[in-house]
């Protein structure tokens, strides 16, 4: 068969494969790619056509996703057995010339930095899914996240090996997001590895759209699953909010399997450990078994203070240490609140022309600081309100005894400090005797089972949780 009816056939083809991929995808990876020859192989006896690709990496990304329905829809079209090979464009591989750069002197340090810079890889446009500004080098790591923090730059150097699948949670606002998008972009701006960064809502969103009847022949749910399965990296941010929805849940957990066994780096974000997930399969839950869950805390005060001082330093503001004492020591909840603090008092006197003082960061804050903040509780105060208003003491319900109006307000206090703190369930359970985290949850549950039936308890939750804020503005 003469070259030009392969070439036919490949054409044909490429239309069909622009059908069912939708344009965005196909134009990716298949816009650069050139039909270059045919060939019969006399020791497979099999006829193949060679394609040219841009790159290693262009043709090792197009091989892996699209080899077999490329085969296959040739062999439709023919009704014969076509391979298909892939060859380096000889136009890529040529060395770029060097024109207008003249030799120059240089010394030994400087002829060794010139070496050093002749390896390194061009660096890669930002990735558009990821934040600049979310990078290890912004992190400020402390005793509260130093694990967690090893754990994502262990990842970043060896993705797919080292800790996988890898599970981040912890409260609103103690940087998931950000140490997430650093594993990403470290790994965007120092590999080839395709990287995509997701919001479960979006990630929803996208599998909704996939459902969807077919347009113009388009295939929108086999081009939702090519995107996600076959990637390198995949993040996810916020899983907890695939909670009850069992359709995605489903392919989530095939995307999951197809990623894992092919080695391929898993980063979820979640507010909460995965086993404290409630209507989430357990099958899903398992799989984060075979890697590592970090949770972060709310940092430190040397930890807040460090924040600070790095926010101001890559703002260009200089920031007096009384006025970072001021803020670490008022806020405490989350670096998210930290930071907004700082950006209102900066604002404020960039506006006004004024040079930030002790002054008028307390005048200007006094709103925040003076505001009672549930994620700025302690256990401490959630206990002692809750046993005062059940007649108890604290020890009461950090103790032993089990008599049912103690065991109720314990498991009270449990539930309302996991709602109003960003205590885990292991935290509280110390501060209620050593309890362990499944004496927690059960405490937990028991709660939540008793709303539905109970009318009146919800309000007493309430009446509960104003109490606790008003006692912890005053203490």
């Amino acid at each position: 068969m003469a070259d030009l009816d392969y070439e036919g056939f490949w054409k044909e083809t490429l239309i069909q494969l622009r059908n069912d991929l939708g344009e965005e995808e196909f134009s990716g990876w298949f816009s650069n790619l050139k039909y270059l020859h045919a060939r019969f192989d006399e020791k497979t006896g099999k006829n193949s056509i060679v394609i040219g690709v841009p790159s290693a990496f262009h043709r090792d990304k197009v091989s892996s996703r699209y080899k077999n329905a490329i085969s296959s829809t040739l062999q439709k079209l023919s009704d014969k057995d076509i391979t298909i090979d892939f060859e380096l464009n000889k136009k890529s591989e040529a060395k770029p010339e060097k024109k207008g750069i003249e030799p120059v002197q240089s010394t030994k340090k400087e002829s060794i930095s010139a070496e050093k810079t002749t390896k390194t890889k061009i660096k890669r446009e930002n990735h558009p899914q990821l934040r600049d500004d979310y990078t290890f080098k912004r992190y400020v790591i402390g005793e509260n996240n130093k694990f967690p923090a090893n754990a994502a730059i262990a990842i970043s150097e060896n993705p797919g090996k080292a800790y996988n699948p890898f599970l981040i949670y912890g409260g609103v606002g103690l940087g998931k997001t950000h140490l997430m998008q650093a594993i990403g972009n470290y790994i965007h701006e120092n590999t080839e590895n395709e990287v995509i960064y997701i919001t479960s809502e979006n990630f929803l969103n996208e599998y909704l759209e996939g459902l969807k009847p077919q347009e113009h022949g388009r295939n929108t749910m086999k081009s939702f699953k090519n995107k996600y399965r076959y990637t390198d990296v995949l993040l996810i941010d916020d899983i907890q909010f695939f909670t009850d929805k069992p359709g995605v849940q489903e392919e989530l957990f095939h995307t999951f399997n197809e990623l894992l066994d092919a080695k391929k780096q898993i980063v979820f974000t979640c507010d909460r450990p995965i086993t404290e997930l409630k209507k989430f399969p357990e099958r899903l839950i398992s799989r984060f078994g075979l890697g590592l869950m970090a949770d972060l805390q709310p940092p430190r005060y040397e930890e807040r203070c460090a924040i600070l001082k790095s926010e101001a330093e890559n703002k260009k503001v200089s920031i007096p240490n009384e006025v970072i004492d001021l803020l670490s020591n008022n806020i405490s909840s989350n670096i998210r609140d930290l930071i907004a603090a700082l950006t209102t008092l900066i604002a404020y006197t960039q506006l006004m022309g004024k040079p930030i003082t002790l002054e008028i960061a307390q005048q200007r804050l006094k709103t925040i600081f003076n505001s009672p903040r549930p994620t700025n509780l302690s256990m401490d105060n959630v206990i002692r309100v809750v046993a005062e208003s059940f007649g108890l003491t604290p020890n009461d319900l950090k103790g032993k005894k089990r008599t049912q109006n103690i065991a109720f307000a314990r498991q009270l206090a449990m539930y309302i400090g996991r709602r109003m703190t960003d205590y885990s369930y292991t935290e509280i359970g110390q501060d209620f005797g050593g309890r362990d985290h499944s004496t927690v949850l059960h405490s937990i549950n028991k709660i939540e089972d008793k709303l539905i039936t109970d009318s009146t308890l919800e309000s007493t939750i309430e009446s509960l949780k104003r109490s606790i804020k008003e006692f912890s503005a005053k203490y």
